[in-house]
């Protein structure tokens, strides 16, 4: 039996919901609230680095996003998300490389500098700090310290916006070829990438890809794709949307000018 541990607004679970959708698979579901939760000895048995999401197949964890979603593509090979030709199958790899090493990150520092600031922000500056120590990867929590303090003008804005350009012009060359990141049918690439940029619209930056007409009929085919709308969009509730509808000010014209003045 597969076991998943998530939240809903992770967009590293969000792929893995994604793709266990894609390949009709049902699961248990532990849903987690991140408030702590994550900490618990019990789940950093199964998750050291304490994020989710954990996925445990007949008693065993896999963990971290990108190799999640490569264990069901071998485990549970129908229908396949990854292509038949080697250099599609490599290109499917680099996206989901990419997400890795830079984006995921840049996705977190420009989250925490607009929709979840506030929360941090209303904390006491020692339970903040508290909350802050116990992450295992030190400077993850030194991007939350700083954009909490300095929101979009912290230093580490600019560079988390040039990794989403990049990001969105590989989108955009890549349309010229065909409708799909890698070969010619939605793949593991589209399942990684799909939740940073939804990030995006939610964040109130789409207007990133204004200028962009591949990656807006990419993502508008993306978005309305059943997986997409069930497991990312459908599952969120009043609670999970809030950070998103009260976020003030706008954080467009501040991205605008920091990326006018780069």
């Amino acid at each position: 039996m597969l076991e998943l541990y998530h939240s809903i607004n992770s967009v590293c679970a969000q792929k893995v919901r994604i793709v266990l959708d894609e390949k009709g698979l049902a699961c248990q579901e532990h849903l987690m609230t991140l408030a702590g939760d994550q900490f618990e000895p019990a789940y950093m048995k199964l998750n050291p680095n304490a994020v989710v999401p954990t996925l445990v197949d007949d008693g065993k964890p896999v963990v971290e996003s990108s190799v999640i979603l490569y264990y069901l593509d071998e485990a549970f090979p129908d229908p396949p998300l990854m292509p038949g030709d080697p250099h599609a199958r490599a290109k499917a790899r680099l996206f989901n490389k990419f997400v890795d090493e830079y984006l995921h990150n840049s996705c977190m520092i420009l989250s925490f500098a607009t929709a979840f600031r506030a929360r941090l922000l209303r904390m006491n500056p020692e339970a903040r700090e508290a909350e802050l120590a116990k992450s295992p990867v030190p400077r993850r929590a030194e991007y939350k310290r700083d954009v909490t303090a300095h929101g979009l003008q912290s230093v580490y804005v600019l560079e988390a916006l040039k990794h989403h350009e990049k990001l969105l012009d590989w989108i955009e060359s890549t349309m010229k070829l065909g409708c799909y990141l890698a070969g010619d049918e939605y793949s593991l690439a589209e399942a990684g990438v799909i939740p940073y940029i939804a990030r995006l619209e939610l964040l109130r930056l789409a207007k990133l890809w204004d200028q962009r007409p591949g990656v807006a009929a990419w993502w508008e085919r993306m978005r309305q794709r059943p997986s997409t709308v069930k497991t990312l969009f459908g599952r969120m509730t009043d609670a999970d949307w809030a950070p998103f509808r009260t976020l003030e000010p706008d954080p467009w014209p501040a991205v605008e000018a920091l990326l006018k003045a780069a």
